[in-house]
């Protein structure tokens, strides 16, 4: 199956074919084997899924007032395009790294999401604005005096998964995937196919095939 040459289309396909795990399988097909953020990183309200492109930002710890509190993060804000997953890490997550102020602002420029390897606050004001948000958790403490950003759209490691700026982002209930640019298309137009193929062995089982004699047939469990 080929897929949409704009971005928006795919993402559009990919929010509504697939899912996490599907997509897992392929990348671990591939050799792939470490292509998923750690499972604390969970979607606000379990509806939410999101697909985009990367847009990695880097954070340091500081302690106390700063000369420029938040370092480069209104800039990475600013910069922010139709599509864009702000995809933050770094540091000793003591502190929120996202809230209201910075939801309305990513959401205003288009973006499509924000991931956080660390902790969001404004809970309510921020799941109003019906974004989607994927973080370890709420946390009030203020940002401010406690970390900075240092470069965004530049490449991340988070616990040992690799983002590059523009990598495809996936992420549902079950978790946030990255999908390597250079592997894109092999990937979502494999996991388009075992999606299609899953829901045929969901049928032949709920008609009575054995898991045996169905992954026999189809090589899916």
């Amino acid at each position: 199956m080929s897929i949409p040459s704009k971005d928006q289309e795919l993402f559009e396909l990919m929010k509504q074919e697939l899912y996490t795990p599907v997509i897992g399988d392929i990348l671990d097909d591939l050799g792939r084997y470490h292509q998923i953020l750690p499972p604390v990183i969970q979607p606000m309200k379990e509806h939410m899924v999101l697909a985009g492109r990367a847009m990695p930002v880097n954070m340091i710890d500081v302690y106390g007032k700063q000369e420029k509190p938040f370092g480069l993060l209104t800039e990475a804000l600013d910069q922010l395009q139709s599509g864009d997953i702000y995809i933050a890490s770094g540091g000793q997550m003591r502190c929120a790294y996202w809230g209201e102020i910075l939801t309305a602002t990513a959401r205003s420029r288009q973006a499509a999401g924000a991931i956080i390897n660390g902790y969001h606050r404004d809970t309510p004001q921020v799941l109003e604005q019906n974004w989607p948000v994927f973080s370890r958790g709420r946390y009030a403490q203020d940002s401010s005096v406690r970390t900075k950003v240092v470069d965004y759209r530049c490449p991340i490691e988070v616990e040992g998964v690799w983002i590059n700026p523009g990598d495809l982002i996936f992420a549902d209930l079950d978790g946030v995937l990255v999908i390597p640019q250079e592997l894109e298309v092999e990937v979502i137009e494999r996991a388009l196919e075992k999606a299609k193929g899953e829901k045929l062995v969901r049928k032949e089982i709920e008609a009575g095939l054995s898991s045996t004699a169905a992954f026999q047939k189809y090589g899916i469990l």
